[in-house]
């Protein structure tokens, strides 16, 4: 169940960029699984990925690639590409070579991208049968049905889409991602795609991409695993008549950075919306630590309790799970006295021990909601930081236990 997440709203097409889907049977006959993205010439690409030590051979490719001049991004869904050794590299390299054949470049200007199951040898015969009908299906007006075709246990297509003027001139960022599951990204999502048509020099699109992930991807958790495939990249084209930026700064980058970020943090949100089996949408907000490590570490140590979790499914103000959580975060000189704890405005916790004020029935009301937020006030300096999470259900353990099934 998605909580708070509807149908995608109106996604405007980046001049510059088209997206092709068809359908491989990697695991279902007639799913579309394979998704093709067009870059115009002289697009630059900024990308940020997994710190898994596994990372998958898409991700290896990928990272060796993306610095140079891309043309085509080619995903599929059902298999990860992820433990499968040399074996793994030269299948995706295979996919890339197909496609590079296919529509006349050199391979190194394919980048590829898999989820799904990890350890299985990807099936390159079908994705490479599927890709003529991919390409057939090019349109700058796909955003939504790529959405759909990058899903893996997702329940719902997820994308975002932002405008803005700039001298008369129209710039648009368009965004898809999708994730449920395996979900605490280390410098990505699951798999997200950002595009936008200004003109952007590599290392300030870099720069921007990994600002604009520090606040969104990489604030938010599931499970507290972190996956073998993440990936997000962000696409400039170049096709809005607009100067290129090539400093951080300026009316044009400030306007392209708020963009980006708030495309970013709604894509990261829908992706904790439509968590596995998720019943709650939960913000946990850390106010007053001395820095910001400290803050995501308390934030973390909440957010991925197990006991705080599957209180929040069964809307039980169990608010001794959460000083528990905050006490063995590991922060260094911890003054407990000068810590509050509130369920949305209602104060449970004050001066490290129950608010005088606080009854049970405040706390039941707040638990019932599908939206809550835990805000914890450490009363050490200014630093804050915000994490979004979920709950722990019934359904998240068998959505994982027949995963393969």
């Amino acid at each position: 169940m998605a909580v708070g997440l509807g149908p995608i709203s109106t996604l405007h097409p980046v001049p510059g960029f088209e997206l092709g889907i068809a359908s491989a049977g990697i695991k279902r006959p007639g799913r579309k699984d394979v998704v093709v993205m067009r870059c115009a010439e002289g697009s630059t690409v900024a990308g940020v990925f997994t710190l898994n030590a596994f990372c998958a051979a898409p991700v290896i490719l990928c990272k060796q690639r993306f610095l140079g001049p891309v043309r085509y991004l080619v995903t599929n869904t059902g298999n990860a590409n992820a433990g499968t050794g040399e074996a793994g590299l030269a299948n995706a390299s295979a996919v890339c070579a197909k496609l590079a054949e296919l529509v006349g470049v050199d391979q190194n200007q394919v980048l590829p991208y898999s989820t799904g199951v990890i350890g299985e040898p990807l099936p390159v015969a079908k994705i490479e049968a599927a890709l003529p009908a991919a390409l057939a299906n090019l349109g700058a007006d796909n955003w939504a049905e790529a959405a759909a075709g990058i899903m893996t246990t997702d329940t719902l297509p997820k994308g975002a889409s932002r405008q803005f003027q700039h001298d008369g001139v129209t710039v648009t960022v368009t965004g898809i991602s999708k994730g449920a599951g395996m979900i605490k990204p280390n410098m990505a999502t699951m798999l997200g795609y950002i595009a936008t048509d200004a003109k952007v020099a590599q290392g300030v699109l870099q720069d921007l991409l990994r600002d604009a992930a520090n606040k969104s991807f990489n604030r938010i958790t599931i499970d507290g695993d972190t996956s073998t495939n993440d990936s997000c990249t962000l696409v400039a084209t170049g096709q809005a008549p607009l100067p290129e930026i090539t400093q951080a700064s300026g009316a044009l980058f400030s306007a392209l950075k708020q963009a980006v970020i708030e495309v970013s943090m709604e894509l990261a949100q829908a992706i904790v919306r439509d968590g596995e089996g998720a019943t709650k949408f939960v913000t946990v907000q850390v106010n007053g630590g001395a820095n910001h490590q400290e803050c995501l570490d308390v934030g973390y140590a909440v957010a991925h309790s197990p006991l705080i979790k599957t209180a929040l499914f069964a809307s039980d103000p169990n608010w001794g799970r959460i000083l528990a959580a905050v006490g063995y975060a590991g922060v260094p000189n911890l003054d407990v006295s000068k810590i509050d704890v509130f369920l949305d405005e209602v104060c449970i916790a004050s001066r490290g021990c129950r608010a005088a004020s606080y009854t049970e029935d405040q706390g039941a009301r707040v638990m019932a909601q599908e939206e809550i937020t835990i805000r914890i006030e450490l009363g050490r300096g200014d630093a804050s930081e915000t994490i979004w999470t979920t709950d722990l259900s019934h359904e998240y353990v068998k959505i994982n236990a027949e995963y393969r099934t």
